[in-house]
């Protein structure tokens, strides 16, 4: 993180004309929506390609320590475009769409801020292969979640095959992918795929990603990327990359910060450096 005091653009204040969706950006969180409502949030080629070049523009702004991705209309996202799919008849076009959908989703899950996708109406296919990419997930209570794609003569190609077993488990991951059959809000909670049900889903997002910001930015970053490569391993490698990070942490002048602010009874002020 850079310290917050450098002199340097508000890159989010230079948006480009976005077709597909909104970005914004309001006291330390950002809000990514999709908003192709009438083609139900589906995941186009130009709507990636978009999507990529505004979580370049999250990352960079250091003013930013949290993102909130949404849905405009009647649901999160629908999946990909199948339109696009009609012309991948051989494996390396088929291989190809799969590594540029999944490279997007690999963005969004190394961003070093946490990253809630507020789901409600539907999240299917690569719609719920984004949602797992984040870090955590709410959902309506009406929600519908599930990967479809065995039922289309597919398989998830998003990252769905990957994630969502390291989420809820293998068992319950071939469930979902073999049956191709949707779950909703409540069974998806029961079997931890989404974190929170609520009425309003971006609101207690945005809630949920305040209430993080009281934490010190590079202690988020670090916490996160301790989480996801300890999976990665065994215990005890998971343990050691633990124990670098945390040596990482105690350099920082937000970890003096903070100890100095708890000595002292008053809310820390950190910098994120």
């Amino acid at each position: 993180m850079t310290d917050a005091n450098d002199a340097q653009p508000d890159v989010m204040t230079e948006l480009p004309e976005f077709e597909h969706l909104t970005l914004t950006a309001q006291d330390g969180v950002a809000f990514l929506t999709l908003a192709r409502p009438d083609a139900l949030n589906t995941l186009n080629g130009e709507l990636l390609l978009e999507f990529a070049m505004a979580l370049d523009l999250v990352e960079a702004d250091a003013s930013v320590h949290a993102l909130v991705i949404a849905g405009e209309g009647r649901g999160f996202s629908a999946g990909a475009d199948l339109a696009e799919f009609e012309h991948l008849s051989d494996v390396f076009t088929g291989r190809e769409a799969a590594l540029a959908g999944q490279d997007v989703m690999n963005t969004v899950a190394s961003l070093p801020i946490p990253v809630i996708a507020a789901v409600h109406g539907f999240a299917m296919g690569g719609g719920l292969e984004l949602a797992l990419a984040c870090d955590l997930r709410i959902a309506a209570p009406d929600t519908r979640l599930g990967l479809p794609e065995t039922t289309l003569g597919l398989i998830p190609g998003y990252g769905g095959t990957q994630r969502l077993p390291r989420l809820i488990g293998e068992a319950r991951a071939l469930d979902m992918i073999l049956t191709g059959r949707l779950v909703d809000a409540e069974e998806a909670h029961a079997m931890g795929l989404v974190s929170r049900i609520a009425d309003d889903p971006r609101a207690e997002a945005e809630r949920l990603a305040r209430s993080m910001l009281r934490s010190a930015p590079v202690a988020l970053g670090l916490a996160k990327e301790a989480v996801v490569r300890g999976l990665d391993g065994t215990l005890p490698q998971g343990l050691e990359v633990e124990a670098d990070l945390f040596g990482l942490a105690c350099t920082t002048e937000d970890r003096a910060e903070g100890v100095r602010a708890f000595r002292e009874k008053r809310d820390p002020t950190f910098q994120g450096r």
